[in-house]
């Protein structure tokens, strides 16, 4: 059976990121700084090292241990604050 937060995620093998934000609410800037700071998994890169792609795996484990963390990035400003609003 698969989770509801998975949405068009196959079982194994690779996704591209903007299947990836279509499922985790954040921007392509936040992702890849995200990615910097080791809160997004890092990409493969597949099929000569001309396509980026992430291990479904990888997101999965994101969506069920890393609500936390993208509710915390959405909510912090550029210098790092909360934001209440």
């Amino acid at each position: 059976m698969q989770n509801n937060y998975y949405g068009s995620l196959p079982d194994t093998g690779f996704v591209r990121l903007s299947t990836i934000l279509k499922i985790i609410p954040v921007g392509k800037s936040t992702w890849y700084a995200g990615m910097k700071t080791g809160q997004f998994p890092k990409p493969t890169k597949i099929a000569g090292k001309r396509i980026t792609a992430w291990r479904v795996e990888d997101i999965k484990r994101l969506i069920e241990t890393g609500n936390n963390q993208i509710n915390k990035i959405n909510n912090e400003d550029d210098n790092g604050q909360l934001r209440l609003f």
